[in-house]
């Protein structure tokens, strides 16, 4: 959330926070009508205050000489008369500030955050910048086959009566293959906790509107959310809305920082992307399976531990020998409320590309100012946390990984080693 305070002050030196923000407005994308149109608001705003209390400075006045001409015993019948219009008077403009808070409020609600210098310009994901590339695509002696023909093959997935059963973009995983998921999840989550440091958490898979407001889908992105009729829940899209929200109106002690939570969960969205594409296999589904990293930084550390976070995602492409690379996000990719994003795509030898797999973020405090999550220091003001997150990793598409990088020409599939203590030693997937 963007501070309107923020917006209204002015520097003797050097831009102001007003001339930064719209700077990133541009930089986005985004039209400035909207900033303009709360910045008119909030002067508006600000003139209803003064007269508000410009009004209520004459009822004190005229309070004083109403006790004054009693004491003297002086009809004050025509400053009391005087007296209550001017509360009408006052109440008008108090109302009237109010109503242009809740329009101001309103409007702010729908700003992204204000981007990080290091964002490059860029109107697509083809302006992402590569930052770092590692291992080398497979070559095969074969034709690579894509993770729908392999699984449908080994008959570890089921795309058509998942259709019968629900609908398209569901699938059924089954035997060896759900095995190799559930695998997936406790690698990654022993990983996060024994190796990095994280506490586990499995949250809440319902919440919400408010905690959707503080992660800032709400109001934006609200058609992209499975909702419960009739109530105000919400089914999760990612562990991110309720891992964020559970220190939502809390102050926290700075000795405290960081606050480091890796939490599993199933992931619902009901918006699947661009119309037509990614329509096979297991790319882009309604339902899937995500283990999310989530800390709760000091803003002197946040870019700091963006870096390690990042880092800890990359360990499980490194851990299960996956090629990679790790993409800086431009400014017409980001996400709407990321300050800074790194993507982390691996390589699918189906279609010969890479493709996301992580996304790791710095909201510096966009989330924190929504949610009211702050630290206090011992002789310091309140300020607000800085939160962070990042995939670690999407679990559906790292199976997909596995089966296409570490197929083999009769179609069988030869498992990870990190894995293999998770399915009982066994070293491969057949027919």
């Amino acid at each position: 959330m963007i501070d309107i305070k923020l917006l209204e002050k002015k520097t003797e030196s050097g831009p102001s926070y007003y001339d930064e923000y719209k700077s990133s407005l541009q930089k986005r994308g985004a039209s400035l009508d909207t900033l303009e149109e709360v910045m008119a608001l909030n002067a508006q705003r600000k003139k209803a205050i003064t007269e508000s209390e410009t009004v209520r400075a004459e009822q004190n006045k005229l309070a004083q000489a109403v006790g004054q001409m009693k004491r003297e015993g002086k009809d004050a019948s025509s400053i009391v008369a005087e007296a209550a219009a001017l509360g009408e008077k006052q109440k008008a403009f108090e109302l009237r500030a109010r109503d242009l808070d809740e329009k101001v409020q309103s409007l702010l609600a729908t700003f992204p955050n204000k981007l990080n210098s290091e964002v490059p310009q860029g109107d697509s994901e083809a302006q992402n910048i590569e930052v770092k590339r590692v291992g080398e695509p497979k070559k095969f002696s074969f034709k690579a086959q894509d993770h729908v023909s392999l699984g449908e093959k080994l008959g570890i997935m089921d795309f058509e009566r998942a259709g019968k059963v629900t609908g398209t973009r569901f699938t059924f995983i089954k035997g060896a293959g759900a095995r190799l998921e559930r695998a997936l999840i406790q690698f990654f989550m022993d990983l996060h906790s024994n190796e990095h440091g994280y506490t586990e958490m499995i949250p809440p898979y319902i919440v919400n509107s408010a905690s959707y407001f503080g992660t800032g889908q709400f109001p934006k992105f609200t058609d992209d959310v499975f909702h419960l009729a009739g109530t105000d829940y919400h089914l999760i899209s990612t562990a991110e809305v309720p891992v964020t929200n559970y220190f939502r109106e809390e102050t926290l002690k700075e000795e405290e920082l960081p606050k480091k939570f890796c939490a599993y969960s199933p992931c619902f969205r009901s918006e699947a992307g661009a119309a037509g594409r990614d329509t096979r296999g297991l790319i882009r589904q309604h339902q899937f399976h995500k283990v999310e990293l989530m800390v709760f930084a000091h803003p002197s550390q946040s870019y700091e531990l963006h870096e390690e976070l990042t880092g800890h995602a990359e360990k499980c492409l490194t851990e299960l020998g996956l090629p990679y690379r790790r993409m800086l996000l431009c400014s017409g990719d980001i996400s709407f409320g990321a300050a800074k994003c790194y993507d982390l795509e691996v390589w699918f030898p189906g279609p010969g590309e890479y493709r996301e797999i992580s996304s790791c973020s710095n909201f510096e405090d966009f989330q924190a100012r929504r949610a009211n999550i702050r630290f206090k220091s011992a002789n310091g003001k309140p300020q607000f946390v800085h939160t962070l997150n990042g995939s670690g990793l999407a679990v559906g598409r790292t199976l997909i990984a596995i089966l296409e990088n570490y197929q083999r020409e009769d179609g069988s599939i030869e498992i990870p080693r990190v894995l293999r203590k998770y399915m009982s030693d066994a070293t491969e997937i057949r027919v």
